[in-house]
This record gives C-alpha cells, structure tokens and sequence, in this order.
C-alpha cells in the first residue's frame, strides 16, 4: 500500500514537472540512460554534464535516475551490464569482484575513495560494465523519450483545454 502511494506520488510529481515537452522528454530519456548506466558515483555530474549540453530538463533526468537507480534496482543493473559487457568485449569480469566494490559505493565513502575503488577494478573492468550498462540503457532511453514525450503533449494539451474552458 505505501509502496503504491509512493509511486503515484513520483508519478504526479513527474507529470506536474512544467516546460516543453521535448525538453522534459529528452531529461528523461537522460536519466534513464544514467541511471542505467553502473556508474554510481558520477550520476549526478553525467545528469548535469548531459542535461546542460542538450538544453534539456535537469529535474526530469534527476526524478527519473532517482527512480531507475535505487536500491530496489542497482544489482539487476550492474548484474545486466556485467553480463552483456563479458558478452561483448573480450574481458571476462567476475561477480564478486563488482559486488565488493559495489558495496563499498553504496556505503558513500565520499567522491574520492569511491573513484578510487573503480581504479582498482582496473580498465578492463571499467570497459566491460560500462559498454554493458551503455548498451542496457540504449533501448531504455529511446523508449522513454518516445512515451515521455507523447505523455508531456497530452499534459499540456489536457492542461491547455482547461485554461480554455477558464
């Protein structure tokens, strides 16, 4: 019961975000795309990064990478993108090993000891989960653009016809 109280709560909130739809669309699309990237640490600076180069919705990307990222979701993440990066590239990363630093993250040992344990990992490592995540999220991000941005015309549109009726 609290959980769907949550729920519609982000949900109202999301639709209630004000601005122009490809703008709100393209936030989105970048928070789904962050958040489905196993990059914890730097989410907020690649959210700022990208929602600036685009001139997209900072807000909308934040809400929805809170939201694709959390601790309900972040193991079927970096599990997903472990194994499409072993898939694709000639690296082969075991679990463990991205469960300890993993830990370590969500513990928020700050910015720099955090950078300091994916170092660790090595690049090999850094290779396999990113292209994994990267490729995880790209479905995910052009799919939410396209039904966030029809639902953001339908907001306005709704919103339009009652300043109309007014």
């Amino acid at each position: 019961m609290k959980l769907n109280r949550l729920g519609k709560y982000y949900y109202l909130k999301f639709i209630r975000l004000k601005g122009d739809p490809r703008s709100l669309a393209l936030g989105t699309a970048i928070g789904v795309f962050v958040g489905l990237t196993p990059t914890i640490p730097l989410h907020t600076i690649a959210i700022i990064a990208l929602t600036l180069l685009t001139r997209s919705s900072m807000i909308a990307a934040y809400t929805v990478s809170w939201l694709v990222c959390n601790p309900l979701t972040y193991i079927p993440i970096y599990y997903f993108s472990l194994v499409i990066g072993n898939a694709v590239t000639p690296y082969d990363l075991s679990w463990e090993k991205i469960k300890t630093v993993l830990n370590l993250l969500l513990s928020h040992p700050g910015l720099g000891p955090s950078l300091q344990a994916l170092a660790n990992l090595g690049y090999e490592a850094i290779i396999v989960m990113v292209v994994g995540g990267c490729i995880l999220a790209i479905p995910f991000t052009i799919l939410s653009y396209y039904l966030s941005f029809s639902l953001f015309i339908k907001v306005r549109k709704k919103r339009n016809e009652k300043h109309i009726l007014k």
